[in-house]
């Protein structure tokens, strides 16, 4: 069994910013797959399943504030006896380029303390899938602000034409075919 969780935060006046890229991302894979989420206080977060045997995979957006994410994948992992391993995370990356994906394994926090919650709860041992969020209106704002800030509609498009890179390395992580790879949007 694999869990892949996307990071955000769980208000409505959250959607659509930059945090919130890691939930956008698993909703629109949501719809491509026909999932839908289901609220679970016990795992707190809304919860979707695919698949059977080796290939089941949970999806999980955690209802906590991005900075306890941890403890809702930790609840899930405990619960299903996931390892860390098996763990996919895609979150907001400031350090990459609006436009770029990048996976990986493992790998420090970057000041992400969303990642930093989930290191502490799960260890180093996860896979990555970082979004790149960074344009030039971050030089015109605190990093707090500007992650919390909303995508405009040219960042919007650009986000969209890298959906189905996501997808892909989403179904590469189920199936054990995810390499450490960067794509650009403008590729």
């Amino acid at each position: 069994m694999k869990l892949v969780i996307g990071l955000g935060n769980p208000e409505k006046q959250y959607t659509g910013t930059r945090h919130n890229v890691g939930f956008a991302v698993l909703d629109e894979y949501a719809r491509s797959n026909d999932l839908s989420f289901t609220r679970s206080s016990k795992f707190r977060g809304d919860i979707a399943e695919k698949g059977t045997g080796e290939h089941k995979v949970l999806f999980l957006k955690p209802s906590t504030y991005y900075n306890l994410v941890g403890e809702s994948a930790r609840a899930v992992c405990d619960f299903y006896r996931i390892l860390p391993q098996d763990v996919l995370i895609i979150h907001d990356d400031l350090a990459l380029p609006l436009g770029t994906l990048r996976t990986r394994l493992g790998g420090s926090s970057a000041g992400n303390n969303g990642v930093k919650s989930l290191t502490q709860h799960l260890g180093e041992d996860t896979t990555r899938l970082r979004v790149g969020i960074y344009s030039d209106q971050r030089e015109y704002m605190d990093a707090a602000d500007f992650v919390l800030s909303k995508f405009n509609a040219k960042e919007r498009a650009t986000l969209e034409r890298l959906q189905h890179v996501a997808e892909v390395c989403i179904e590469d992580f189920i199936y054990g075919n995810l390499t450490p790879m960067t794509h650009s949007a403008e590729a």
